[in-house]
């Protein structure tokens, strides 16, 4: 009989909705998989079994259809889940149960797709490895001795794994990307504002964009497509129509690109970028050139800076947002005994409930808004940030998409980033910029590098999502799919 856990989204729903297998049975081999290899992988924070098979059982009962009925689902914990623990990997939201579900969870569930859970992620999305969760790191299915990525290590993992043929991410400066390109997965930062972020616990509010992770380009457009559309709650939701990301990513698989015109950023040349990223980025140019496609090296001058200026404007935000976490209105509680102040069990709680990294940049981002500094700091930055959106918008009078690697590195070994905050924050430079300007983004596999996946990312304009489907999609056509290590 066919192992359903290692079936693409797509094929899974059409398996289903033919009454080839039931929705129950996909469910059923995807939680039995999460309880074999889990302990190995900590891929999940939470498994919803119950929840998942009572949402399979509305679908075999045709109470519930779409493109992706029945096909089961993982979210990252950040993301509210109605009854089910949400805790952004935090021990400051241990055992917190969301009264609601955030818009992108409700239009699951309308879809018809059961949750399987939430997945680990680095502590309220800070980081790039997940080696920042309170509650343990995930492993790479790839080498459980390396990173998965991060913020969603645990979503990329779970994918990887075949636990869950589909998972809801989270992009910042990278979040959805980087993972996805160091598991040998896809991941889609959709158009900010393209996805609602009401009911995502928030660390930088005008960065932070849902979207999917998939192990196939069509499956994150179906996913997208689900997840995707203006959503009045959010004061930042585009309203506008969602473009056809899934016709775009089936026109790519076709593998024509003619006339499609590919940026190489100039200023990422000497990027420091391992030889063998660099290989198999050189190594996939050449496969969608042959497909038609046309490279053009474009200067974006004020990139090299978007690192620093993300490391200003993300922590300052999250500086704010954070600031609700004070063992007084929901969560961790420490030191209360009567014969404290309120300002004291504030400080015990949030010193007790928050890790390193967070610490780390509710500090920095708090000294980047104080007094005499705003304009020398926050101010500034966002300055650099107006600078890179008008490199992005040059470039795209000039080309269709810009290419990358995704992350200059492979998944690299646990605690040999962890030491030195830069070089883990490396991780994210190829990334940071769209972030930055708000348009879409995507990784997807282009190879191995000493047996270790490797990320090629496209970056398009603004409510173009469409376009970088479609050179994914081309380009996976050319490639394939990368298949991990038997766990």
């Amino acid at each position: 009989m066919t192992d359903l856990t290692r079936l693409n989204a797509a094929s899974l729903a059409d398996l289903i909705a033919t009454k080839q297998v039931s929705a129950v049975e996909v469910a059923t081999a995807h939680l039995d998989r999460i309880a074999a290899v889990d302990d190995r992988v900590h891929a999940f924070l939470h498994v919803s079994r119950a929840e998942a098979l009572a949402a399979a059982e509305r679908v075999d009962r045709g109470e519930v259809t779409g493109p992706l009925a029945g096909v089961p689902i993982a979210v990252k914990d950040v993301v509210a889940t109605e009854g089910i623990p949400t805790t952004a990997a935090s021990k400051i939201l241990e055992g917190w149960k969301p009264p609601y579900d955030a818009t992108i969870v409700a239009r699951l569930k309308a879809a018809g797709m059961p949750i399987l859970g939430k997945t680990n992620m680095d502590e309220f999305a800070m980081g790039s490895s997940t080696e920042y969760s309170a509650y343990g790191p995930t492993k790479n299915p790839w080498d459980l001795g390396r990173i998965p990525g991060g913020s969603g290590g645990g979503s990329s993992a779970a994918i990887a794994a075949y636990e869950a043929p589909l998972a809801i991410g989270t992009d910042t400066g990278g979040s959805i990307r980087q993972p996805g390109a160091v598991t040998g997965t896809v991941g889609a930062k959709p158009t900010y504002g393209g996805t609602s972020r009401y009911g995502l616990i928030a660390f930088s509010s005008s960065l932070d964009t849902p979207g999917p992770c998939a192990r196939t380009v069509e499956d994150a457009a179906l996913l997208h497509a689900v997840i995707a559309g203006h959503d009045p709650r959010d004061s930042t939701s585009i309203n506008q129509s969602v473009p056809d990301v899934v016709a775009a990513a089936r026109l790519g698989k076709n593998g024509d690109l003619t006339g499609v015109k590919l940026g190489i950023v100039k200023e990422f040349a000497g990027d420091g970028s391992e030889p063998g990223v660099t290989a198999a980025f050189r190594e996939s140019l050449d496969a969608l050139v042959k497909l038609g496609a046309e490279i053009v090296e474009v200067s974006c001058p004020h990139f090299e800076y978007a690192l620093p200026a993300y490391y200003l404007i993300a922590p300052s935000e999250a500086s704010s947002n954070l600031a609700r976490f004070d063992g007084v209105r929901y969560g961790l509680r420490t030191g209360d005994d009567g014969n404290r102040s309120l300002e004291e069990v504030m400080s015990l709680t949030r010193d007790e409930g928050f890790g390193p990294e967070v610490k780390r940049r509710i500090i920095l981002g708090t000294y980047a808004l104080s007094s005499g500094y705003y304009d020398a700091y926050y101010g500034q930055a966002q300055k650099v940030r107006t600078l890179i959106t008008r490199d992005f918008q040059s470039a795209f009078e000039q080309v269709d998409v810009l290419v990358s690697p995704t992350t200059p590195f492979t998944a690299f070994p646990f605690g040999s980033r962890t030491s030195d905050p830069y070089q883990m924050y490396l991780a994210d430079l190829f990334t940071i910029p769209t972030n930055l300007y708000g348009g879409p983004a995507i990784s997807v596999p282009c190879g191995l590098s000493e047996g270790l996946p490797v990320g090629f990312q496209i970056m398009a304009p603004t409510m173009a999502d469409d376009r970088m489907y479609r050179v994914a999609a081309a380009l996976e056509s050319a490639v394939g799919t990368l298949t991990p290590p038997a766990l």
